[in-house]
């Protein structure tokens, strides 16, 4: 973790581009994004930044010893206090790295991390940043000090005689680990009941998610009126934010789910903390999918969102809309061909937060998608059917339950999609 220094660290940041890796991102659009999230952590003064190409990654160091000397020589001139490597380092690598430089290094996910750490403001937001800090740090336990090399007695109640320091360590680690769980299990049961209750009202849920610094903010709060952090910045919104809307004529009133921005290589320790909170997101009824337009890597940023989604469990059924945002920033000379071929595709809608272009499209087409409006169905569920009603209260459908001599009387209300769902269990 970054010292809590009053004073400006000096900081350098580096992306590897390894050539061996065929799914390596361009490296200038990587590393431009490597310094946004850099200038995302306060307190830090980027010195500089730079591409370093490697032809393959070394065990010990990720460089080579010629890179090594090269990097140290300008690291030194400019004295670096800090270096974000743009890329996962092992602990080894790490610990080399540190010795060799005589710099603190963070790799990208200790670098999120610890954005993820200053921005957290709600309880569950706290709690689930030390819960992925945690499984972090549990990764770094290497035998780097003398204490853990050390042999340990004990009366046999810590761990037993002989149990290293490392060992008790990592034990501590997951005895914390165990007491967040359980208090955010404590914050899960709060949510399934907040849409158990908003599932009786009936409002259909509208989620947005997207790439890190889309614009989902900035569409939030023209949506709403609300006034929701929206700032040029990755990951200006951590903590989960909803509000009602109210469609154009006839159209439902709706609740829409602000959500934490996806970014690639997003560390599997947030995706696995951060999933209570995402949960708001595979219980949307539709999905708006926020994309800048405008930046150079879209579509890239378009499929990392979507392999996240895979990985959450969101459904291939469930509906969707893209929303090509930040229109305004597309050069004129190309403005008018991409704002035509957003809306020759299907489900495609090419909007501007910022200025308020396409918002009565955008809102026309949810009206449009949310029109299969729930409804309510009377069921009898079979004592031996334990599933198919597990899976009505984890969806927070159920109106009313009473159980009979043949099983469980239930009234439901929900949307077409999800009574297809449960009758295919």
């Amino acid at each position: 973790m970054i010292p809590q220094d009053p004073k400006v660290t000096r900081a350098w940041v580096i992306h590897p581009d390894v050539k061996s890796d065929r799914a390596r991102r361009d490296a200038a659009i990587a590393l431009e994004e490597a310094v946004a999230l850099a200038d995302a952590m306060p307190g830090l003064d980027i010195l500089g930044s730079e591409v370093a190409r490697v032809d393959r990654i070394h065990p010990g160091m990720l460089f080579g010893s010629g890179k090594i000397t090269e990097l140290k020589a300008r690291l030194t001139e400019a004295e670096v206090e800090l270096v974000l490597v743009d890329g996962q380092l092992g602990p080894v690598q790490q610990r080399n790295l540190e010795k060799e430089w005589g710099v603190k290094i963070l790799d990208r996910t200790g670098l999120i991390l610890e954005i993820f750490s200053d921005r957290a403001r709600t309880r569950e937001g706290v709690l689930q940043v030390e819960m992925a800090a945690l499984s972090y740090q549990r990764t770094r336990l290497v035998r780097a000090w003398t204490h853990l090399e050390r042999q340990r007695g004990g009366f046999g109640f810590v761990g037993g005689p002989g149990e290293t320091q490392i060992e008790s360590d990592r034990r501590a680690i997951d005895d914390q680990i165990i007491r967040l769980k359980r208090q955010l299990d404590k914050v899960v049961k709060t949510r399934e009941l907040h849409r158990a209750a908003r599932a009786k009202v009936p409002y259909p849920i509208v989620a947005l998610v997207g790439y890190t610094n889309a614009g989902k903010s900035t569409l939030f709060n023209r949506l709403t009126g609300a006034d929701v952090l929206a700032k040029d910045m990755l990951f200006a919104t951590l903590d989960p934010t909803m509000r009602g809307v109210k469609l154009p004529e006839g159209g439902p009133d709706v609740i829409l789910s602000d959500t934490v921005g996806f970014i690639s290589d997003l560390p599997t320790e947030l995706v696995a903390a951060f999933r209570a909170t995402l949960e708001e997101v595979l219980a949307a009824d539709l999905i708006l999918h926020v994309r800048d337009i405008s930046h150079p890597d879209s579509l890239g940023q378009a499929r990392e969102v979507e392999t996240i989604l895979a990985s959450l469990g969101v459904a291939s059924d469930t509906p969707m809309l893209e929303v090509w945002n930040k229109i305004d920033r597309v050069p004129d000379d190309m403005r008018d061909a991409v704002t035509e071929r957003g809306r020759r595709m299907p489900d495609v809608l090419p909007v501007s937060a910022l200025t308020g272009e396409g918002m009565g499209d955008l809102l026309d087409a949810i009206a449009t998608r949310l029109g299969e409006a729930r409804h309510v169905s009377d069921l009898l569920i079979p004592f031996a059917n334990g599933r198919q009603r597990a899976w009505l209260h984890a969806e927070g459908v159920v109106d009313h339950e009473e159980q009979t001599e043949d099983g469980f009387a239930l009234r439901v209300l929900w949307s077409d999609r999800q009574e297809k769902r449960w009758r295919d269990l």
